[in-house]
């Protein structure tokens, strides 16, 4: 497997540099009085996937920790929709200033960068209509085992990481994280879907977590939803059958928030997530 590493400049900062009276200032002053540098907040590289057939970018992000400057294994959160034009910038802010603040263990971030979005997060499908979004749909399977036989082997090799993983998406992004749930769960021990697209093949993975719900046994699981009734429902409807009698499910937790669109969801879900389930352990005497 080839890859190569290389530096990740997300934004350009425009430095305004002191500058000397006019009189005084220099050709070579004034030339450098407007210069920007790359801001670099992370890393960037690239894999050749075999199980995909084609290169895929991934970029990573450890957040600053002022108080540990042995930079040990940290716990991996990985995500779907992960480019730097998609959602993996403001998921990074999110994590690094919850991390700062104390309301959320470090994590280092995984953004998977997508080539065909629509290909790679769904499952097959039945309804013919689920079929005119995209050229090719229902890929989710080999994506799924890119991320388990090239991707995490390759983040596990690089960086020092712990045992503990999660996994976060919204849209299909969270149709795909539902059913990694539950057509492979031990993949990662926390699964967050934010108004996941449950509508995909009629509504077939709430009816597909039913028939596993036995194979589901300690796994952490946060949903939430939109003012989208297409979704909410369904996600109410999933969330009530991980939550049953029946489910070995260790922890699940069901927000709706009818105030958010499907288009604003993603950011305070994801905040309210990250607060409860990934805490820092309460020091002693508190």
């Amino acid at each position: 497997m080839r890859y190569r590493l290389l530096r990740a400049t997300v934004v350009l900062l425009a430095a305004v540099l002191p500058t000397a009276p006019a009189a005084a200032q220099s050709p070579a002053d004034a030339a450098r009085a407007g210069a920007t540098e790359p801001l670099v907040t992370g890393e960037t590289f690239t894999i050749q996937s075999t199980v995909l057939g084609e290169v895929r970018r991934i970029n990573v992000f450890r957040p600053y920790i002022w108080w540990d400057t042995t930079e040990a294994a940290l716990p991996v959160m990985y995500m779907p929709d992960g480019g730097t034009q998609e959602d993996f910038l403001h998921i990074m802010g999110l994590l690094q200033i919850s991390v700062m603040n104390g309301t959320m263990r470090p994590f280092l971030l995984v953004g998977i960068e997508n080539t065909e979005r629509r290909r790679d997060l769904t499952g097959p499908t039945d309804d013919p209509e689920d079929r005119t979004i995209a050229p090719r749909v229902g890929g989710s399977a080999a994506f799924r085992a890119f991320i388990r036989s090239e991707l995490m082997p390759m983040i596990d090799a690089r960086y020092a990481t712990t045992d503990e993983s999660a996994i976060v998406g919204e849209s299909l992004a969270g149709l795909f994280v539902v059913e990694t749930l539950i057509e492979e769960p031990g993949l990662f021990d926390t699964y967050i879907a934010i108004d996941p697209s449950l509508w995909w093949n009629r509504g077939a993975l709430v009816r597909r977590a039913a028939e596993r719900i036995d194979t589901l046994h300690g796994r952490t699981v946060w949903l939430a939803a939109s003012n989208e009734r297409q979704i909410s429902g369904l996600t109410a409807q999933l969330a009530a059958l991980l939550g049953g009698e029946r489910s070995p499910v260790a922890r699940i937790h069901y927000e709706p928030m009818p105030e958010e669109t499907h288009g604003t969801i993603y950011h305070p879900a994801a905040l309210r997530a990250f607060r409860a389930l990934f805490a820092p352990p309460l020091e002693e005497g508190q």
